[in-house]
């Protein structure tokens, strides 16, 4: 007698008896919906994350360009103090703060393009390495070489291309041409002393408006070509450039406004883009989260039931011989294997249902995002939720048995 029962079949056929279909099989769509939402929500975010530019996007990370209005005419320049900076620091929307240091001299390029020598006064600045957009090989500076690299916003490159080219006779050029064009920069500074240096466009920026150099070679020729009376000592910077925390970019708006700080560049509009699509995903991820637990506690309730309903034929089964590990076992083959069918159709769904967004996204430099981080959350949910219902499990059997 009991070898018969001892029959894995039979105590299947035995078990299996009590277990409703029904709530099972609500059980596994309720939660393959809300494993899907959570799923499609993690994509959606990671897509939106991930920029497919090798070069900038203001979705990786939000930058503003900081600048204090002027008002009026006035030669006094209009700068940000200490003060104001370390107010700027104590926001909890800012990140890190950089500062545009700008030459303290004159700076005279010529460059001779399809027969043409053309040649005029430049400014330039620097910023700190951390907040470009895209970082050239060998950006730095050697004042044995001689060789300064430059760096130069997109917004140059096609004002020259399609408003002063043309009229002058010029040839329109590429980004990777004009960087193949030699330039000579003449510095000079007040005592009229000057010296040439070899030089060369190596990047396009679409974050920094502005003709940028290494900032070695910035405090280089500061000191050499500023004068003693500017040179030696550190003037406050007239523009900063500040990394900001996404989802508090409407709070950095009220306080510039507040502070009569101007943005530089159409970027006002960024942070609320980007802060919409992190939105978009946590709304839809919460959902999905909710639907899931909703479902496992449908599962843990079943559970109950069906541990309960065959309480009798469970303690009739210990008392044969069977511990409540080798009876438990049983139903956790059957919660392990439902699981794994939520989490492998959940995940096909998603992967499934990921065009519905990918070619919108494309069209703005984003998407793209590797899988990797979907398939390790699905693998630990499976984990997590079993683990859960497997130690229910042994819990109730175990609390039965010493009853």
């Amino acid at each position: 007698m009991i070898k018969w029962f001892k029959s894995d079949k039979n105590i299947w056929t035995l078990l299996k008896r009590n277990i409703s279909k029904g709530q099972m099989t609500g059980y596994i769509l309720s939660n393959i919906i809300g494993l899907s939402v959570v799923l499609i929500g993690l994509m959606f975010y990671l897509d939106s994350n991930h920029s497919t530019e090798k070069e900038d996007s203001f979705f990786s990370q939000d930058f503003m360009v900081l600048s204090k209005r002027v008002d009026g005419i006035g030669f006094e320049p209009v700068s940000f103090s200490e003060e104001e900076i370390e107010e700027l620091k104590s926001q909890p929307w800012v990140k890190k703060i950089g500062q545009f240091t700008s030459s303290q001299f004159s700076v005279k390029a010529s460059i001779d393009m399809g027969g043409h020598g053309l040649s005029s006064y430049l400014f330039c600045e620097s910023v700190p390495d951390d907040f470009f957009d895209v970082r050239p090989r060998d950006w730095d500076f050697d004042p044995q070489e001689g060789f300064v690299p430059i760096m130069l916003s997109k917004d140059y490159l096609m004002l020259y291309n399609f408003g002063f080219a043309i009229p002058q006779g010029l040839p329109q050029v590429s980004e990777n041409v004009i960087g193949a064009v030699p330039i000579r920069l003449t510095l000079s500074g007040p005592d009229h002393f000057s010296e040439t240096y070899d030089a060369a466009i190596v990047g396009f920026s679409s974050r920094l408006n502005t003709i940028a150099v290494p900032q070695s070679f910035m405090d280089w020729a500061n000191q050499r070509y500023g004068g003693e009376d500017i040179g030696g000592e550190e003037s406050n910077p007239s523009r900063l450039i500040v990394e900001i925390d996404r989802l508090s970019s409407s709070d950095a708006h009220k306080y510039l406004e507040e502070h009569e700080i101007e943005i530089a560049g159409d970027k006002a509009n960024d942070g609320n883009i980007s802060r919409f699509l992190r939105a978009s995903s946590l709304m839809v991820t919460l959902n999905g989260v909710l639907i899931s637990s909703l479902a496992v506690f449908i599962l843990v309730l079943s559970i109950f039931l069906l541990l309960q309903k065959s309480k009798e034929k469970l303690r009739y089964l210990m008392l044969l011989g069977y511990s409540p590990a080798e009876i438990g076992s049983y139903y956790e083959r059957i919660v392990a294997v439902v699981n794994l069918i939520v989490a492998i159709v959940a995940l096909i769904i998603t992967l499934s249902l990921r065009h519905l967004w990918t070619g919108q996204l494309k069209e703005i430099g984003l998407g793209d995002a590797s899988v990797f981080p979907l398939i390790s959350a699905t693998i630990v949910y499976f984990i997590l939720i079993t683990g859960l219902n497997v130690l229910i499990i042994r819990r109730t059997l175990k609390k039965d048995w010493q009853n």
